[in-house]
């Protein structure tokens, strides 16, 4: 199944607490729960003004009714082609 990065822009993202965190992850959480074991939340990475997110789905309109229902930004999506690390050097 394709592989997606988000990029969510959302003003000073960075520094919201870690309460303000994880009511956007209940809110992710309970939009997945609700659209079906298709799309799965990988991980997220928190920046000074952006949340970028990867995510594992069939296509990326799932990607984008999950942003809309769950009232997130997404700002841009791409699906992942390729995965680079230092074992790539191996």
């Amino acid at each position: 199944m394709p592989k997606y990065v988000i990029e969510r822009e959302i003003p000073d993202a960075g520094k919201l607490s870690g309460e303000q965190l994880k009511g956007i992850s209940q809110t992710s959480c309970g939009v997945l729960l609700n659209m079906g074991p298709q799309i799965q939340w990988v991980q997220s990475y928190v920046t000074g003004d952006k949340i970028y997110c990867v995510y594992i789905a069939p296509n990326k309109e799932m990607i984008l009714e999950h942003a809309r229902q769950g009232g997130f930004p997404a700002n841009s999506v791409n699906e992942i082609s390729a995965i680079l690390d230092p074992t790539t050097a191996e």
